[in-house]
């Protein structure tokens, strides 16, 4: 059998607001939305490489733990690659990212930085070209 990625799950307090952050940022495309049988609002979004990323609320009774946009076990960041580092951070920290490491040239490698998004989501970028 083979196996291939099929989406990333966002969790947000307000699923709209976080995914037009999303599209503002980084040109998702919001593909339906809906609020399921469960109770949440569910978003589905592409970028525009084709990967799925969904935005949803909390189901009916569902409790939600806080988020964490520091370096942490478990799944802990999404990458996106960047054509300009210099010019992407501060693009991003004015729609309200925050900087939380970085830019860093690595050896051999991209530069990367580390940047905490709405609902304390932590993003990498990479700009892999020079």
């Amino acid at each position: 059998m083979s196996y291939a990625f099929d989406h990333v799950h966002l969790k947000a307090p307000d699923p709209g607001k976080t995914a037009q952050w999303f599209v503002q940022a980084f040109n998702f495309k919001i593909t339906s939305d809906a609020v399921r049988s469960w109770g949440d609002r569910f978003i589905r979004c592409e970028t525009e490489d084709g990967t799925v990323v969904n935005i949803s609320g909390a189901r009916n009774q569902e409790k939600m733990g806080p988020g964490d946009a520091s370096a942490h076990w478990g799944l802990e960041h999404i990458g996106i690659k960047v054509e300009n580092m210099e010019t992407e951070v501060e693009r991003l920290l004015g729609l309200g990212a925050k900087l939380m490491e970085g830019p860093v040239d690595v050896p051999n490698g991209p530069i990367i930085a580390f940047i905490s998004v709405p609902d304390d989501v932590r993003i990498e970028l990479l700009q892999w070209e020079r």
